[in-house]
């Protein structure tokens, strides 16, 4: 087959290795890709949100089946654009991606559907605000409804905070939307659990747990992902069980009765509390980093399983796994999430000799005259697999250390709720 995958991440990275080493695959195009991808398929340098130029480079390459990593994409509604040009895609139509372009959304399915989530309201101006902080105790958590690139979510411990971060919201500052949730702070263990779906089936497609914020002991702001493992020991057989009967089932048996059946990645991302499981957020696409952790651990050819999805076929396939555990660290350019330095040589990295058990994906990277350099905040994805956790961290580390990036940082305590 000839697959596109579009996006530049280290999520596309891992999920082009994947892609490389199946058996089903005759030639990949990335769009726009990176310097990893670069070694394993051909990245072709176009604006994907552009479809209707994309469109003509698909045709032009024979392309069997689109891969979409990023979110953005998604909501504006590739799937509907390429299934319209009967070209084969994996992911979600543009109705469905509403999941991720708009926490309203989605919580206007939970209270409709009985999801346990946390207690809300959906906010348009500043009286809506003020009538919620009368009625619930601080700490609250304010969400910007539409996509905000996984920094639109602020835990606020003062009034002054809440008042802050919604005028900012209100006044546009995610172009996308200026309506917000304000939600109460639920306490208790984050993680992320993954299914493949199409129009009638799902599969279970991993678990990880994330790090979101910036600084060690998690402080800072959120960012999109500082590290992450999988699987994630939070997740029992009997929590799995109570994620997809009160959760996940609710969710798309309310899309398919609008006849706007979900197909493509769901990523789930719950707070679990005294063993019940809370829905924080859904995401349409796999998580970044999750998606380095988990994808290692896979044994089934991932082009099967996606072929299967789009066909409607996800109950014929059975998806096996690696008993291993991954671990990634990411290797940030200095100033991220904030205003960070780009275009910084990294001159260690295409020389260092790893093991088979470890991976070093590229997120914002690029090539110039045979030279690699930053391109992003978020830069390198170092990941390693094995039996204990512990071990595997360290030999991360010995990697970074190898890397030797001075323009660089990462957090050392990824995995803290693990390793003690």
């Amino acid at each position: 087959m000839n697959i596109a995958l579009i996006g530049s991440g280290g999520r596309e990275h891992a999920l082009c290795q994947k892609i490389y080493e199946s058996k089903f695959t005759k030639k990949i195009i990335c769009i726009p890709g990176n310097a990893g991808t670069a070694k394993i398929a051909e990245n072709i340098d176009l604006d994907f949100l552009n479809f209707k130029k994309l469109l003509v480079v698909l045709k032009f390459y024979k392309i069997d089946l689109v891969i979409v990593g990023p979110e953005e994409p998604l909501v504006k509604g590739i799937v509907d654009f390429l299934n319209k040009n009967k070209i084969k895609v994996f992911g979600p139509n543009k109705y469905a991606a509403r999941l991720e372009g708009s926490k309203a959304f989605v919580k206007s399915i939970c209270k409709e559907r009985g999801i346990p989530t946390a207690n809300f309201k959906i906010c348009k101006n500043k009286k809506d605000i003020k009538n919620f902080l009368k009625n619930n105790k601080l700490p609250l958590v304010i969400k910007a409804d539409g996509l905000a690139a996984g920094k639109g979510v602020f835990i606020c411990k003062k009034e002054s905070q809440v008042i802050k971060f919604s005028n900012e919201i209100f006044k546009g500052k995610f172009k996308t939307s200026k309506k917000l949730i304000i939600e109460e702070f639920l306490e208790g263990e984050e993680a992320s659990y993954f299914l493949i779906v199409d129009k009638n089936n799902l599969k279970f497609f991993g678990s990880a747990q994330d790090h979101k914020r910036v600084g060690e002991k998690d402080t800072g702001p959120n960012t999109g992902g500082m590290g992450a493992y999988s699987p994630a020991p939070i997740i029992s057989k009997k929590i799995e069980n109570k994620i997809i009967k009160r959760i996940v089932k609710p969710t798309l048996l309310s899309l398919k009765k609008k006849r706007k059946p979900y197909t493509g990645f769901l990523y789930v991302g719950l707070m679990i509390k005294k063993n019940e499981p809370y829905l924080i957020e859904y995401n349409v696409r796999m998580g970044d980093p999750e998606c380095q952790v988990i994808i290692p651990r896979l044994k089934t050819d991932i082009v099967k399983i996606f072929s299967c999805a789009v066909t409607n076929k996800l109950k014929k396939i059975k998806i096996n796994w690696k008993k291993i555990n991954c671990m990634t660290i990411v290797l940030c350019s200095k100033g991220y999430p904030g205003k960070y330095i780009k275009n910084k040589i990294i001159k260690n990295c295409e020389d260092i000799k790893i093991k088979k058990s470890s991976f070093i994906f590229h997120a914002g990277t690029k090539v110039i005259n045979n030279k690699l350099f930053s391109n992003g905040g978020r830069v390198l994805n170092i990941t390693s697999t094995g039996k204990i956790y512990r071990n595997i961290r360290k030999n991360i580390f010995k990697i970074i250390k190898k890397i030797n990036w001075k323009y660089g940082f990462f957090r050392k305590d990824i995995g803290w709720r693990i390793i003690k």
